[in-house]
């Protein structure tokens, strides 16, 4: 077995687990500081279009947009197909996202504070040469 895969995996794991204690004090998870943050970046998107974008699949999403949406971080509007559903940041995820990124902030910068610039760029470049 490769450990790269293992180190990432368990890395990841990590990360995760930290993420969620710091972002405890926000009343979020890592998993719905994805979907703000992608919404945040790219504006209203589909359900389709976030759980293409985050590569999750769709029922996890839509339990995640429902829990967001029940705790006042987003809203759903109806698109042009009455089917469809754009998901858009709510005027209170917009108020609170500055402290949010705030904590993140600091968070990436404690998780990779001890890489160089240049180190973090070849991480970014060594994880884009691997599938997928």
């Amino acid at each position: 077995m490769n450990p790269i895969f293992h180190a990432l995996f368990q890395k990841s794991r990590y990360l995760t687990n930290c993420l969620n204690e710091v972002l405890k004090q926000h009343n979020l998870y890592s998993s719905q500081w994805t979907i703000l943050y992608c919404l945040h970046s790219h504006g209203p998107m589909t359900l389709t279009q976030i759980w293409r974008y985050l590569n999750v699949e769709a029922p996890s999403i839509t339990r995640a947009i429902t829990r967001l949406e029940t705790l006042g971080w987003v809203l759903r509007i109806d698109g042009e197909d009455k089917r469809e559903k754009i998901v858009t940041l709510s005027p209170y995820a917009e108020e609170n996202l500055p402290a949010i990124t705030k904590t993140i902030l600091a968070f990436e910068e404690e998780m990779v504070g001890t890489l160089t610039v240049e180190e973090q760029q070849q991480f970014l470049t060594l994880l884009g040469k691997m599938k997928g």
